[in-house]
């Protein structure tokens, strides 16, 4: 199933770290299959607040989205992001071209 790293960026401070982090991330991603499908393009909130940049990298599964993640290369380079911006990442899977609305009514938590 495809997986996703998906990072809501705030205050993001646009200096060399960051440069060198933009010039590293995609050599890191490389090995893994993963590639940028959303990267801080503007956006249009229709409801409530979103306060920050979104991004969304997409791979093959789980395994290859925690492999990037957990890899010496990325994680030599990660601290330039987060000692330059706030925010939350994650990985999440992603669904099935099959899947419905309903579907989660099966893992709803009473």
């Amino acid at each position: 199933m495809t997986a996703y790293a998906v990072a809501n960026l705030e205050n993001v401070v646009f200096g060399d770290a960051i440069v060198e982090y933009l010039t590293k991330i995609d050599a890191t991603l490389a090995p893994f299959g993963g590639k940028f499908i959303v990267h801080g393009a503007p956006h249009e909130v229709i409801e409530g607040e979103w306060p920050g940049t979104l991004i969304v990298i997409e791979f093959a599964d789980r395994e290859h989205v925690r492999g990037w993640y957990e890899s010496t290369a990325y994680q030599e380079i990660l601290h330039l992001r987060t000692d330059n911006s706030d925010g939350v990442a994650m990985l999440v899977e992603g669904v099935g071209a099959d899947h419905k609305a309903t579907d989660v009514l099966g893992q709803a938590v009473a």
